[in-house]
């Protein structure tokens, strides 16, 4: 095998977001790449052909370019950037300066999905009116070439957008503080004091809440002209990152989401409105009991948009339909929940979005009369399907898929082809003859370095099936035994585990080692019965059920007990605390970004929400707190921990990990804490990334029993 380096993460590129012209002729796609002179992330807007004619074609070269959006006419793309001096293209790691200074430290690539926020923040409070550009609305004539021009000139920056039916305004979604609260921000940024009567006080990737409130604006696009729409204000309690959801309908009204209840940072609920373009007539389209998200248009004036339980989230997420008097329900019928990336894309009455099903993210076409059924099984069950953009003439698709391999790349494919019902047997993961591959983003990482291969296996837990994705290289056979083991714990826990793409799995397994993800009870793609195994009751089934994952490889004769690693970012590093104190399944274990108190999480963590709804107020039931916390069985604690923070980490806060690893030291296991100080629930800049790795594979040959005693004494 080829040892994958750990500065190639330089040369990975990571495909983010996708938007097809009206027409379905071109695809525009972001692309992110790792600047190695800067150590930063830069995010690139490029647009191809949807015939695979030609290769890619780069729009812009400064380092934020993110939610491309046609116009109605697919001649103007906008988007959203903060342009300055345009950044010089990345250099591969192989092309490092020689004067360089060799910080090569090392890990992950942050594709764990952990619910995590995945973009970089300062963290250091809200407004900033430093010389940085905020992030404002850009607009490129294809027609005419050149340079995009800027068509928003917002002080605290625009937040979201979405075109008028006409093309001729936008309606932007961004912050509108008071001049009191300009005097506020002015005195935070000069060292002042943080001061707030907000119940959401912390936000995670946002630092420190204000009280500037966030409005919707409507853009002419000719004069520049705004107007403030004063009845679409954002509110709740995680407003600060969701937004306002605005979506401009073909009727002349814009929907939007907030929430208007009496305590809106208490409660994970919001609302769908409508508003006119003149701020008239805003109107509230659901009852108040729903956490409504992303209000979408139909062609005949309908509103769609996705729909969670506030109160419960172990409840399967659905796509519905108000028709302007009543709701329908459209994907409820499947007990499957919405996926993380899933949009909704509308072909005449037919809704094609992504669920999770099974262990996979799975495309759906549903309708109002029939619900919904399962579709496009050219997917195969070897890799993922992330995105799905349907053009406007209803005939030709973008998807993206991410492939253990290849990693992710753009697809064009006939709407028809991703019609087709689900096939079994020798049809299954067949390819249509219509499926056009657009991009190969990381083909000099695949054709230079091992690459895993993936494998799905089963077993049993309590009376429940359950399965998890066993990566390894392509020159090792798992089945010939004591291969050393990783176990990659998904976080969430509402998530689950499926083929993709892994920087991180890449090296791990071209190193020898096997990763198994295990798809364990509290996860979603299984229905509400599967999720709610763990509501309540963290630190119990997913511990069986990832012991009983290990036990089960062991007993096939793939892996060496005694070579046995823990790994896991958010409820990944948790169920890591969980395993360290309560089984002795872990050589060693490198939990990331965890929480092992959850009472003293309460409140210092922005996740009070969360935990009131599963576990209930930590003064009214402590035991249910008690009982999940891993620290209160401390005590039997035997196994050597790599314990990871962020300092600026509002979701995981980096006290909970000082708690764990003095814990540990102070009974003589052997721990180390890592605490990237300006980092928050995320894996950051590629060097943060390449030092975690390097830091978990020195970790584990450090405890591996057969290591070299050389390698195992540094």
């Amino acid at each position: 095998m080829t040892e994958l380096p750990l500065d190639a993460y330089y040369d990975l590129t990571e495909l983010t977001e996708v938007a097809i012209s009206p027409s379905g002729h071109r695809v525009a796609f972001v692309a992110t790449e790792y600047d190695q002179s800067t150590d930063e992330a830069v995010s690139s807007l490029f647009v191809v052909p949807t015939d695979g004619t030609r290769e890619p074609h780069r729009l812009t070269q400064f380092g934020s370019a993110s939610e491309p959006a046609w116009g109605p006419d697919g001649d103007r793309l906008a988007f959203l950037g903060s342009r300055d001096v345009p950044a010089e293209r990345r250099v591969g790691w192989q092309d490092r300066p020689a004067e360089a200074d060799g910080d090569d430290e090392c890990e992950d690539g942050g594709t764990e999905d952990t619910g995590a926020d995945n973009t970089n923040s300062t963290d250091d409070g809200k407004g900033d009116e430093s010389d940085e550009p905020t992030q404002q609305v850009w607009l490129f004539d294809l027609t005419m070439g050149g340079d995009p021009r800027q068509v928003t000139d917002r002080q605290e920056g625009v937040q979201e957008f979405d075109w008028s039916p006409d093309g001729d305004r936008l309606v932007i979604g961004a912050r509108d503080p008071t001049d009191p609260e300009r005097e506020y921000i002015a005195q935070r940024q000069a060292g002042g004091p943080i001061e707030t009567t907000r119940l959401q006080h912390k936000l995670d990737g946002v630092g420190w809440t204000d009280d500037v409130t966030s409005y919707l604006f409507v853009v002419d696009l000719a004069d520049g002209s705004t107007e403030r729409l004063d009845d679409a204000y954002a509110a709740g309690a995680f407003a600060d990152l969701f937004g306002l959801e605005p979506a401009w309908g073909p009727t002349g009204k814009i929907a939007f989401s907030s929430c208007r209840q009496e305590r809106p940072d208490d409660t994970m609920q919001r609302d769908v409105f409508t508003i006119e373009p003149d701020g008239a007539e805003c109107t509230c389209v659901t009852d108040g009991e729903y956490a409504n998200a992303q209000p979408n248009w139909r062609e005949d004036g309908s509103l769609s948009f996705f729909r969670s339980h506030p109160e419960d989230t172990y409840v399967p997420s659905d796509a519905v339909l108000f028709d302007g008097e009543s709701i329908t329900t459209l994907t409820g019928n499947l007990d499957r929940t919405i996926a993380r990336t899933a949009s909704q894309q509308w072909v005449d009455e037919t809704l094609y979005t992504l669920v999770g099903d099974d262990s996979r993210t799975r495309l759906v076409r549903a309708t109002a009369a029939e619900g919904a059924t399962r579709c496009f099984s050219a997917q195969g069950a070897g890799r993922a399907l992330t995105h799905v953009d349907v053009a406007d003439d209803g005939e030709t698709a973008a998807i993206v898929f991410s492939d253990p391999r290849d990693g992710l790349d753009l697809y064009a494919i006939d709407v028809s082809d991703l019609s087709d019902p689900e096939k079994t047997g020798d049809d299954y993961g067949v390819e249509p003859e219509s499926l056009v591959r657009l991009t190969d983003l990381n083909a000099a990482l695949r054709e230079e370095f091992s690459m895993p291969e993936v494998r799905r296996i089963e077993w049993e837990s309590d009376g429940w099936t359950i399965d998890g994705i066993c990566y390894h290289d392509s020159d090792v056979d798992p089945e010939s035994g004591d291969h050393p083991l990783v176990v990659a714990i998904h976080g969430g826990p509402l998530s689950y585990d499926e083929p993709v793409f892994s920087f991180a799995h890449a090296a791990l397994t071209s190193r020898g080692y096997v990763v198994l993800r295990p798809n364990y009870r509290g996860g979603t793609s299984r229905g509400e019965a599967f999720a709610a195994e763990l509501y309540g009751e963290w630190g119990t089934t997913e511990v069986e059920d990832v012991v009983a994952g290990v036990d089960t490889l062991v007993d096939r004769g793939w892996v060496d007990p005694d070579r046995v690693f823990g790994y896991g970012f958010s409820y990944g590093g948790i169920s890591q605390g969980y395993l360290v104190t309560r089984t002795d399944i872990f050589t060693a274990a490198a939990p990331e970004h965890g929480i092992y108190d959850l009472m003293s999480s309460y409140g210092t963590a922005d996740s009070h929400t969360w935990f009131e709804a599963e576990f209930g107020l930590p003064w009214e039931e402590p035991d249910a707190y008690d009982e999940a916390s891993a620290l209160r069985d401390v005590g039997d604690l035997d196994t050597p921990l790599l314990i990871t923070a962020g300092g600026q980490d509002w979701r995981c806060p980096p006290t909970q990990s000082e708690q764990l690893y003095v814990a540990a030291r102070k009974q003589g296991v052997d721990a180390k804490l890592i605490v990237y100080p300006d980092e928050h629930h995320n894996v950051g800049d590629p060097d943060r990334a390449i030092h975690r790795l390097t830091e978990v594979l020195e970790w584990y040959e450090k405890h591996d029993p057969a290591a070299e005693p050389s390698a195992a004494d540094e």
